[in-house]
């Protein structure tokens, strides 16, 4: 089976999980939450294993963070479930945008240094494609117009989150953050993206910008 396949089965298996937890709700989405944050923080321990206490209490925020924001969009914040896949639908297309813009496209790469495959027309691809889904998405559920052009800014911010995992990868001398899951790495491989528009979106919403 190639990795492109194995790639994709794993991502509809996860998005399919995360869709029916946030559906439900309860105690359901605040476990696999819990899990998500716990496994992140485990493999943030291991990359970073021997930096010293600051960098165990900044994974305890990278992780605990973008959390509470997914929880508390859930259950607190108006049309909380339909804003929540916004969430979602925002940072999946971003990932599959950068990744075939970049595949197809090529060109110029974004910061050689830290993730040499990355590129300029994935970081576009990304965005545009964040920006299409958000507003379809947007439009069909009837959120705020502003989450319309926010689209494509949290676009970008999840790349630079996806190029600051790099770095930690880098740093640590590891190709992953973890094997946990097929084609993709570790958790923090795939939630490095989330973990800036959750934050960002609770952010936003707190400060009535939505």
């Amino acid at each position: 089976m190639n990795e492109l396949l194995i790639r994709t089965i794993v991502a509809i298996v996860m998005a399919a999980v995360a869709l029916i937890a946030a559906f439900l709700g309860g105690y359901v989405f605040a476990i696999l939450v819990a899990i998500a944050a716990g496994a992140m923080f485990v493999e943030w321990r291991r990359l970073t294993e021997g930096w010293g206490p600051g960098w165990m209490i900044a994974g305890f925020a990278y992780a605990l963070l973008p959390a509470l924001a997914l929880l508390w969009l859930r259950d607190r914040a108006p049309q909380g479930l339909e804003l929540l896949y916004w969430v979602f639908i925002v940072s999946w297309s971003t990932d599959i945008g950068a990744y075939f813009a970049g595949r197809a496209i090529g060109g110029p790469k974004l910061a050689p240094s830290i993730s040499p495959n990355k590129t300029w027309a994935g970081l576009i691809g990304g965005m545009v494609s964040a920006a299409l889904a958000g507003w379809a998405w947007t439009q069909y559920v009837m959120l705020p117009l502003s989450l319309i052009w926010l689209a494509p800014v949290f676009a970008a911010a999840a790349q630079g989150g996806d190029l600051f995992e790099s770095w930690l990868k880098r740093r640590g001398d590891a190709k992953d953050s973890g094997s946990m899951l097929p084609g993709h790495g570790g958790i923090l491989d795939r939630l490095d993206g989330l973990v800036v528009v959750a934050t960002l979106t609770a952010l936003f919403q707190l400060g009535g910008i939505l």
